[in-house]
């Protein structure tokens, strides 16, 4: 039996699609139907009914697909070691990640870190926070990009990035007068396009404004960033969104975005891992990168200087040589069989994920005539 064949079947296991497996491991459909029939042929059982879409394990499949990924763990951290005897760092990171973090944080990210590591390659998969967190219980993937990260139980979580949120308003709107910093009071009884009520970004709204005695009209109620977006263009509300999200929008005139004052309302990033599982020398190296990556300038918000993360300029003599390099580059890389930095529990994140959407996937919306919410 080749391993090779064994983590095709346990991505085809994962994903219940061969063409999915197939486009993670830059091989063809065929390559990975007949990666799967030859491990069916070696075990003399079918693993994979392939008359159910999506399709579905066998029993024989699930109980090959618990084993193979304990062996595949095993083999994974063998190799980690071997390699740390010479240094030499490789394989493949993978990240499930929520839609609004992965398409605004980590495209260029990833391109910058595959170039300074070119043998290590990245996954990213762009979940629901659900299945993130079913992802990462389930090791099919080394850790998740989530907004108001968990900490506690089986998860843990590393601090990433924070953004404020500000007032979203469309051009000629009253409220876009106030450029410099609006106060939160002036939000009262303004048309309002919110989150869905399941979602913790939300729930957390609803408080901030309760908190500051503020009633707003809700109009529309979406599940995802971009529809509230379109939302606010159209002219049926304003509404509270972190800042990098309407950045394209910032950019081309169709959205303003207002500061809030005197207020520290922001959505907290977190990198979620399992809390007794040591991340590979590969992820590790990835999350530092992660840690150590610029936020991109934002329209209209001076920052300091800070150059961004560069490629190497040319292929290192030895892994050695390349791992000294991009500790240079993203200035804190930790040694062989270091687990990631240690996790802090951020209070933002306890027990109020619990059916949570992310705002930034596809999908649903619910149009309220103007009711009114003191949140």
């Amino acid at each position: 039996m080749h391993l090779r064949n064994a983590e095709i079947f346990c991505d085809v296991a994962a994903f219940r699609s061969i063409s999915r497996a197939a486009e993670v491991h830059h091989v063809s459909q065929p390559s990975a139907s007949q990666a799967v029939s030859q491990l069916e042929k070696d075990l003399a059982v079918q693993l994979i009914d392939r008359s159910r879409r999506p399709l579905e394990l066998t029993p024989a499949g699930q109980k090959c697909y618990e084993g193979f990924r304990e062996l595949l763990g095993l083999y994974r951290q063998i190799r980690d070691q071997v390699h740390g005897l010479k240094d030499v760092v490789s394989g493949r990171v993978r990240v499930a990640s929520i839609y609004s973090v992965g398409l605004l944080q980590l495209d260029a990210c990833v391109r910058e870190f595959e170039r300074a590591w070119p043998s290590i390659e990245v996954q990213v998969d762009y979940l629901h926070p659900d299945s993130v967190y079913q992802r990462i219980s389930d090791d099919e993937t080394d850790f998740g990009l989530v907004s108001f990260p968990q900490h506690g139980g089986e998860f843990a979580s590393i601090p990433w990035r924070e953004h404020s949120l500000v007032l979203v308003v469309p051009p000629g709107h009253r409220l876009a007068e106030y450029s410099d910093g609006i106060a939160p009071e002036l939000l009262e009884d303004e048309d309002f396009v919110a989150f869905t009520t399941e979602l913790t970004i939300r729930r957390r709204i609803d408080r901030w404004l309760k908190q500051a005695r503020i009633a707003v009209n809700v109009m529309h109620e979406f599940d995802n960033i971009e529809n509230i977006k379109r939302g606010v263009e159209a002219g049926t509300g304003v509404s509270l969104l972190p800042r990098p999200a309407v950045e394209r929008e910032v950019r081309s005139g169709s959205l303003l975005a207002v500061p809030v004052c005197g207020v520290n309302w922001t959505r907290p990033l977190g990198i979620v891992h399992r809390r007794h599982k040591s991340l590979s020398r590969a992820a590790t190296l990835f999350v530092e990168f992660l840690q150590n990556y610029p936020e991109p300038e934002l329209a209209g918000s001076p920052q300091p200087a800070q150059q961004s993360v560069p490629a190497a300029e040319t292929a290192p003599e030895s892994d050695s040589a390349r791992t000294t390099a991009a500790t240079a580059r993203t200035a804190a890389v930790p040694a062989a069989n270091t687990s990631p930095v240690a996790s802090v529990d951020p209070s933002a994140g306890q027990a109020e994920h619990a059916g949570q959407v992310e705002p930034g996937g596809p999908h649903s919306a619910r149009h309220l005539s103007g009711r009114r919410a003191r949140s």
